[in-house]
């Protein structure tokens, strides 16, 4: 792979590991200090907010990167903006007369006025993804890692301090996790001036840009917010239906964070670099299935041991790192690796249908994800067993990724093709 690929996300992956190396060390105090069902409690919150956050920006927030030129960028983003603010405020309008009249729905009236939290963590949230694509857009990675450092250790910095106020303690999670989210967005909007962006950007501008870039809403927010919806469901549906106590939740809660979150932050990383590479590949005519086949073949191998060792070692690594109380995550984490470690080769990539105007189809397979994923839930309910719901639920979200790796590879094959032609 060329350096022109491997330096970007070397610098982006070097802050993204060092930012959650910081989350990591916190949560050796975080566990220690908060409860299984106070991270219960937290991931219901949390849940909501994965999904909110699509209807905030729409996935606008990806059109910076490929417009045409910088006072479109400008544009779009700011279009972004407008359209996550507005959404913000009128989920906290939602929010505050079903908390004053007791109509909280599903599991959220278990952590009642906390869900007051949400639209504020989903404005942070939207504003810092749309200024993550801007620098995105002008390679200035060493801002999106200062950000995503700011975000880490001002949300660990927070969370501590808070766990030890009695008035705050009950909520020193979520709203840790509101502060910091704030101090990412503080770097860049110190750092924005210096991307030289067009302030006059008009009302039609921002319009016309919002219709050129439809089909990240239609088809891109449709396909994330399908995906977000089916991710949260053993929080937001299984956890109800089967009334699972909060330290129960808390649990996987942990197992999900500990294998999904640094696959995750890989993904981030390969997905940013990947995206500007393949679309500048794609405007020069230039071949892509040799590059994305050797990326997916060398992030295999090298994560396959990593993967068979904490496999092996769950136990003892989960009690040592965390305390005795949290080796109960020790079957979730088992059931959960196998599905991480094909998700690591594949989420990077959903660069490509994007680049390719493929969106319709990558909405599919989140359909089809959804359904697989409910059919997987529902056996678990019939059965009473929480645990075996989320055996299914990764199996049957492993199969899917296979089913789409297949797909990548038949669009990458069709597009070389057709540049032999």
């Amino acid at each position: 792979m060329s350096s022109r690929l491997l330096k970007p996300l070397a610098t982006l992956l070097s802050g993204s590991v060092v930012a959650q190396g910081v989350t990591l060390l916190s949560y050796l105090v975080l566990t220690r200090i908060y409860s299984p069902d106070d991270f219960g409690a937290f991931n219901i919150f949390y849940s909501y907010i994965e999904i909110l956050i699509i209807l905030s920006t729409c996935k606008y927030e990806l059109a910076p990167v490929i417009a045409d030129s910088d006072r479109e960028a400008s544009a779009v983003s700011r279009f972004s903006l407008r359209l996550n603010a507005f959404v913000s405020a009128a989920i906290l309008v939602i929010l505050i007369p079903l908390n004053l009249f007791h109509c909280l729905p599903g599991n959220l009236s278990s952590i009642g006025w906390t869900t007051l939290l949400i639209p504020f963590l989903v404005f942070f949230c939207g504003t810092s993804r749309v200024y993550a694509a801007l620098f995105n857009r002008f390679k200035r990675f060493s801002q999106i890692v200062y950000s995503d450092l700011s975000i880490s250790i001002g949300g660990a910095l927070f969370k501590i301090l808070l766990a030890f106020s009695r008035l705050l303690h009950g909520i020193g999670l979520p709203l840790g996790t509101v502060l910091g989210q704030a101090a990412g967005n503080i770097n860049y909007l110190v750092n924005l001036r210096r991307l030289n962006l067009p302030s006059d950007v008009t009302r039609s501008e921002r319009i016309a840009a919002a219709r050129k870039f439809r089909k990240f809403p239609i088809f891109t927010a449709s396909k994330d917010f399908v995906d977000a919806l089916s991710s949260n469901l053993p929080f937001i549906w299984l956890a109800t239906a089967l009334a699972v106590p909060d330290a129960q939740i808390g649990l996987y809660g942990l197992a999900l964070t500990f294998t999904f979150r640094p696959v995750n932050v890989f993904n981030n990383a390969a997905e940013r670099v990947l995206y500007v590479e393949i679309d500048g590949r794609l405007r020069d005519r230039l071949p892509l299935g040799r590059l994305i086949s050797r990326f997916i073949l060398i992030v295999s191998l090298i994560s396959l041991p990593v993967f068979a060792l904490l496999y092996l070692y769950a136990e003892p690594l989960l009690s040592f790192v965390f305390g005795s109380e949290w080796a109960g995550s020790t079957p979730y984490f088992h059931a959960l690796l196998p599905w991480m470690w094909l998700l690591l080769a594949s989420n990077s990539l959903l660069a490509i249908p994007y680049a390719l105007s493929k969106q319709q189809g990558e909405f599919y397979f989140s359909l089809a994800t959804l359904l697989l994923r409910v059919v997987a839930l529902t056996l678990g309910i019939l059965h009473n067993n929480f645990l075996l719901a989320i055996q299914l639920y990764a199996a049957a979200t492993s199969l899917v990724i296979i089913l789409r790796l297949v797909w990548y590879a038949i669009l990458l094959h069709r597009h070389d093709q057709s540049l032999r032609q």
